[in-house]
């Protein structure tokens, strides 16, 4: 064999074994391998333990509060509470005894206040963002006064509107009544059935400029090559949103509207800043009925397992919507 022939036989050999390394590299290797892929795991270790203690933990003391007779009488030391087992839970779905009736009743209210208020939301913030797409002068300072009612504080806002809303001297029976004419005379829009109205316009009123912000975004990812095309063969506005905006807003809005009812079947702050402790009986959300039930009557035994129970309720809502959707987006073309 010529040494050329031997040089060139041997010359892939060499390679491999510069590429293997000298033995025992592999091993060498390892541990700094083992380090570089548990290290994204060590950085999230405190936002871990963080979610742990400020969620998991009062979660988990809450189920278990809501399996003892927890009391105004065992309150300053609750672990020597009685256990109760089941009561709580039998008594806030015996619908036929007086507190699960009321706790019915909070439920369907709450219920309809949801969807009412997540579809008014929706329908409003994409209308706005839709109008807003296309440039003009004066978009920028309309879409900062859009976003005004969501970065408020809850608080402020809220109260302003109670103002608005008094029987004597509100800004809403002043338009209504003495401007417009519109009802006979002026309404209490705090106490009676008129609550519900009440609480439903400030609702939708703080709410639908986060999903008008949701949406702009979305519409950013739309190609305007789409609607140009669209047009050219004679699509209306109508058409062009049908066939192309909605489509392409579909995982926006699967994310949005699941957002939006989480948040709104939960608020407190709202009806609690409108009407105090003892919300009207046509604006009795379940989030202010627990409350009254655990710190009105200082039952936090009871009270727990509604929020248990509430717990439930929304793991399986959204389970059954997020089932739903993702069957939806692999059956569509």
């Amino acid at each position: 064999m010529s040494p050329d022939t031997a040089m060139t036989a041997t010359a892939p050999a060499a390679e491999a074994a510069v590429r293997k390394g000298p033995p025992g590299a592999a091993r060498g290797r390892r541990p700094g391998r083992i380090r570089r892929i548990g290290l994204p795991y060590l950085l999230l270790l405190p936002a871990l333990l963080l979610e742990l203690l400020v969620h998991l933990v009062p979660m988990v003391i809450g189920i278990v509060m809501s399996f003892k007779e927890l009391t105004q009488f065992h309150i300053r030391d609750w672990g020597s509470a009685p256990w109760a087992g089941l009561d709580n839970y039998t008594v806030s779905v015996d619908f036929d005894a007086p507190v699960g009736k009321a706790l019915l009743h909070s439920f369907l209210v709450t219920i309809a206040f949801t969807l009412l208020s997540v579809g008014l939301c929706w329908l409003i913030g994409t209308a706005a963002a839709i109008c807003m797409q296309d440039g003009f002068r004066g978009r920028g300072l309309l879409r900062a006064l859009f976003l005004v009612p969501y970065a408020l504080p809850v608080y402020a806002a809220v109260i302003t509107w109670v103002f608005m809303f008094q029987h004597d001297n509100g800004l809403v029976n002043h338009v209504l009544h003495d401007q417009l004419g519109i009802t006979g005379k002026p309404s209490f829009w705090l106490i009676g059935d008129n609550s519900f109205a009440a609480l439903l316009t400030v609702s939708v009123w703080k709410g639908w400029p986060f999903a008008f912000l949701i949406v702009m975004a979305g519409l950013q990812n739309i190609p305007r090559e789409l609607y140009e095309a669209a047009a050219l063969d004679g699509a209306g506005m109508i058409q062009q949103v049908r066939r192309i905006t909605l489509p392409s807003l579909r995982p926006v809005n699967q994310v949005l509207v699941l957002v939006l009812f989480l948040w709104t079947f939960n608020d407190f702050n709202t009806p609690y800043v409108m009407f105090g402790k003892t919300a009207p009986e046509a604006a009795d959300l379940v989030s202010v009925h627990i409350y009254q039930a655990s710190f009105v009557t200082w039952n936090f035994g009871t009270g727990s397992a509604m929020s248990v129970l509430l717990l439930l309720f929304l793991l399986v809502v959204t389970g059954v919507y997020l089932a739903l959707t993702s069957r939806g987006r692999r059956t569509a073309p």
